[in-house]
């Protein structure tokens, strides 16, 4: 398969050029170990067991042999292989020694987290605008450093429809999915997700007394997509036998986040006085929105009929395709904000009053303020959040957008961009 261009590979390039070693984390099959290999001379695969057992023998010397920068590929098989590349750059300073990758984080292993010597980036599953479906005309990075608010000028036009984007929801952002063959698709991730559910969650050393309680579990968490439901509220929307108790909640949470599958929203800092009223739930979503499509059975037709879901919809407010098309803005906007080195999180005021799906911000408290919409033209009810929270940063918000299904891209009235998803880029 040709290699698929991705934004962080420009990250990576610069990253293996000014520090002795890189960690690329991330789920599993989201092309870490493709975007690796093109900045490596040598690789030591900790993933094959043949080469694992001739590493461990004298992981010094293997690496000492290794021509950098060196990639150390799936290191979590060997946290051994970790200290010896910390000693070697303790040792040796060098920019580009290592690059390593990781789809899980080893629990209860204990390595020295390698500080000022190791950089940790995380990749996630293709963007849109890293799928190639359509040339982005709008560009995040443009948005953010505009001379003043609001005045970079907004256009394109796409002929992406709602049915498009219910496609690409659960076609996966994915590589070796996305670009297999389309009647497969579907079946693809329904079986990425039963792997990590049967293999990997017990290699990380947990093996749960019901496995269906778990898969149950994961399936009321993606009914939960883009809200900020509770605990409680998620475990209840599970069938009484397998609701698991709340001790059981915290270990699926801890396992599934160490294989890289959940990814929520963490709320917007605290810290800033015109914001004191704003809550700390983070916002529910996995790591790709075609698995929580594949947990909950929708596929793109089922997803654009209106009781899609219907079972767990009290968990979210408005339909399953609402709540995943907003799954599918964050994954991208993270990729375009990580490439700028911004954070992303959301806002939701404690009583619920205001919220906003997405702040990009900056430590300074500089923060571009996205909502996501499924409609094709927003309301002005649709925007009331956004002029909400410009009363409260003034001059710290440097925009205010609100992505759509819609077709052309244009500034309202009011300074609001409407973007549609398709045509926003780094």
């Amino acid at each position: 398969m040709r290699y698929q261009p991705r934004i962080i590979d420009a990250d990576l390039a610069e990253l293996v050029a000014s520090v002795p070693a890189v960690v690329v984390v991330g789920a599993k099959a989201i092309g870490k170990t493709e975007s690796a290999r093109r900045f490596a001379r040598s690789v030591l695969d900790l993933a094959d067991p043949d080469q694992r057992a001739i590493i461990l023998s004298d992981r010094q010397s293997a690496l000492a042999n290794a021509d950098p920068p060196v990639l150390i590929d799936e290191w979590q098989y060997d946290p051994g292989t970790w200290e010896a590349m910390r000693r070697a750059v303790d040792a040796d300073p060098t920019p580009g020694r290592f690059i390593l990758t990781g789809s899980a984080n080893p629990r209860g292993v204990r390595v020295h987290s390698g500080a000022g010597r190791v950089v940790r980036v995380r990749m996630r599953p293709l963007s849109l605008a890293e799928r190639g479906i359509e040339s982005a005309t709008v560009s995040l990075r443009a948005m953010w450093t505009a001379a003043t608010a609001g005045s970079l000028g907004i256009a394109g036009r796409t002929e992406l429809s709602t049915i498009d984007y219910a496609r690409e929801i659960v076609d996966s952002g994915f590589p070796g999915i996305r670009f297999g063959p389309e009647r497969s698709r579907r079946r693809l991730v329904r079986s990425y997700v039963d792997s990590i559910l049967e293999h990997d969650v017990p290699e990380l050393g947990f093996v749960p007394r019901r496995p269906a309680s778990l898969a149950q579990w994961l399936r009321a968490y993606a009914a939960a997509s883009s809200t900020t439901a509770t605990s409680t509220s998620i475990a209840d929307a599970i069938p009484g036998d397998a609701r698991p108790a709340r001790q059981t909640i915290e270990v699926y949470r801890d396992v599934l986040s160490h294989l890289w599958l959940l990814d929520p929203v963490p709320a917007f800092p605290l810290g800033r006085s015109r914001l004191t009223e704003i809550g700390r739930a983070p916002k529910h979503q996995l790591t790709d929105p075609a698995l929580a499509a594949a947990v909950l059975g929708v596929d793109a037709t089922t997803l654009l009929a209106a009781d899609a879901g219907r079972e767990s919809a009290t968990l979210r407010d408005g339909p399953l395709l609402g709540a995943l098309f907003e799954s599918l803005a964050t994954q991208s906007v993270r990729v375009y904000a990580e490439a700028l080195g911004l954070d992303v999180s959301h806002i939701r005021t404690a009583r619920g009053e205001h919220e906003v799906d997405l702040m990009v911000h900056a430590p300074d408290g500089r923060a571009l303020a996205i909502e996501v919409k499924l409609a094709a033209t927003p309301s002005d009810r649709d925007v009331r959040h956004l002029h909400w929270l410009a009363d409260r940063l003034g001059d710290d918000l440097v925009d205010r957008v609100v992505l759509t299904t819609g077709r052309q891209a244009y500034r309202r009235p009011d300074g609001v961009a409407v973007v549609p998803l398709a045509l926003l880029g780094p």
